[in-house]
């Protein structure tokens, strides 16, 4: 079975990454951003290693998002992010192709063990089955 899990941020901390601390997010030095790359270089090795890894991407910033809608006429509606009704966006994702959800649970709890400075957001790691073909919806 394939899963994306998912992990998600806020701009806010994007830009504590680049050392620019908020009251949502205290600045991440140079040994933070290490500690987080080595522990997701890991993970993805390991996956990697397993044959359960099928993708795994870290996504821009939400600043460089761009919302596409639609209008009541059917007319584009195109917003530049961050959106300010949404505080926290995917910011980045494995697709996993797992023998099962406890296996994918395990890893996911890996992943929530990310190292990051202390007063930092902790979010949950959000796994979601990936159907194949119509799935439950036919």
């Amino acid at each position: 079975m394939k899963y994306l899990v998912m992990v998600q941020g806020s701009q806010a901390d994007y830009e504590a990454m680049t050392g620019q601390a908020s009251s949502h997010s205290p600045a991440w030095s140079e040994k933070d951003l290490q500690a987080m790359f080595s522990h997701m270089e890991a993970i993805n090795n390991d996956l990697a290693e397993s044959g359960e890894l099928v993708d795994a991407q870290g996504l821009a910033e939400p600043a460089r998002t761009r919302l596409v809608s639609l209008d009541d006429e059917g007319r584009p509606v195109i917003s530049d992010g961050p959106y300010g009704e949404t505080k926290e966006l995917l910011a980045g994702y494995w697709v996993l192709d797992c023998a099962s959800l406890e296996r994918v649970t395990e890893i996911a709890v890996r992943v929530a063990r990310c190292p990051a400075p202390e007063g930092a957001t902790d979010y949950p790691v959000v796994i979601r089955p990936i159907q194949d073909g119509g799935g439950d919806l036919c």
